[in-house]
């Protein structure tokens, strides 16, 4: 584990520590954020600084141990089966716990990473195929525009797509996927996934299964807690509410900061947006707003790529009526995160600027 071949090539500890090794730490903006990580991750500490992604709130910085994270990554190698040589694609930013698991992974398992600059369109250049990949749900969604690009996205082994929420209309596209197509679940806290869900072919399933060590309880708010002992000293409280199935299996509802009262009526955020998803193009977030008589209204963002009217006779059908959005703003764009998930503060923040 003191060495990490990248597309083809094996550096070593001591490589990396003396100087940017030629080749590609100065080859992109993105390599070279890769090497500062290597050479963090090659120092003699023994933890490493993680950021949380602040999608409700201020991105927080946590400080782990590698050791941790090292098993974090025997626990998807061990489910993949990934093996030395096998080929694995990064092609997520550096600064959150999924682009820096990537390269764990690489590094515990011996795998060759292939670094691509983070983009919405990761396949687009590249023809190599791979054995493991990670992609948030928009990189996937862009990649199956193209035919070149979507018949590379088949031709990955084994892909994991995390960072958000794999909707029906993304599901229904990729059900007929020859490989192995997996939705996570896990956060920064979590050291990236401790639960998968195969979202494609026979096995396809709508609950998440947890990796062999990792406990699941649900808290009196029906909020799941998470023990998973090897990566974490302490029971991971979050803030997803969650069904739980007697054989350990769950679902997430939505998340509990994200339950919008209206007219004394508890809407979930993600359940309107689910609804909407398949009739709106490019990014759209639902919020609230103060409402006089109902508390809250619900609120939906859109941008300029949908079509209002298509997205007002949508909103009209969503049934039972009170998950109807009272409002509809354009706006230029919905604010995400750096890992590009929904910024619930700032979207929030944006409802109100319109709606004063």
């Amino acid at each position: 584990m003191d060495e990490l071949c990248i597309s083809g090539i094996t550096y070593n500890r001591d490589e990396i520590l003396r100087d940017p090794p030629a080749g590609f730490a100065s080859e992109t903006p993105f390599h070279h954020q890769l090497y500062l990580f290597l050479k963090e991750w090659f120092s003699p500490s023994s933890t490493i600084r993680l950021h949380t992604s602040g999608s409700t709130g201020v991105p927080k910085e946590i400080t782990v141990l590698k050791e941790q994270l090292l098993q974090s990554a025997k626990m998807t190698c061990d489910f993949f089966q990934l093996k030395r040589g096998d080929r694995a694609l990064l092609c997520l930013p550096l600064d959150y716990i999924a682009g820096k698991m990537m390269v764990v992974r690489a590094i515990y398992a011996g795998l060759n990473l292939y670094p691509v600059e983070p983009s919405g369109h990761p396949l687009a250049e590249r023809a190599l195929s791979y054995d493991f990949a990670a992609m948030v749900p928009l990189q996937v969604c862009n990649t199956l525009q193209s035919e070149e690009e979507k018949k590379r996205l088949s031709q990955i082994r084994q892909l994991i797509i995390g960072g958000g929420a794999v909707d029906e209309e993304l599901q229904e596209a990729l059900k007929g996927f020859p490989n192995d197509i997996y939705s996570t679940y896990g956060m920064t806290e979590t050291l990236s996934h401790i639960a998968l869900r195969r979202i494609n072919g026979v096995e396809a399933e709508s609950y998440y299964t947890p990796l062999p060590g990792v406990g699941i309880s649900v808290s009196e708010e029906n909020t799941l807690i998470a023990d998973v002992p090897l990566v974490s000293d302490v029971p991971v409280a979050t803030n997803d509410i969650v069904v739980i199935r007697e054989d350990g299996t769950f679902r997430i509802i939505g998340r509990r900061d994200n339950v919008i009262n209206s007219g004394g009526i508890k809407v979930q955020t993600e359940e309107v947006e689910e609804k909407l998803g398949p009739f709106i193009n490019g990014n759209y977030a639902v919020t609230s707003l103060p409402h006089p008589k109902l508390g809250q209204a619900i609120v939906l963002l859109i941008e300029p790529a949908a079509d209002p009217e298509v997205v007002r006779k949508a909103v009209k059908q969503i049934r039972p009526r009170y998950l109807q959005p009272l409002h509809i703003f354009t706006v230029k764009a919905v604010p995400l995160t750096g890992s590009g998930k929904i910024d619930r503060t700032a979207t929030l923040k944006l409802a109100k600027e319109i709606g004063l």
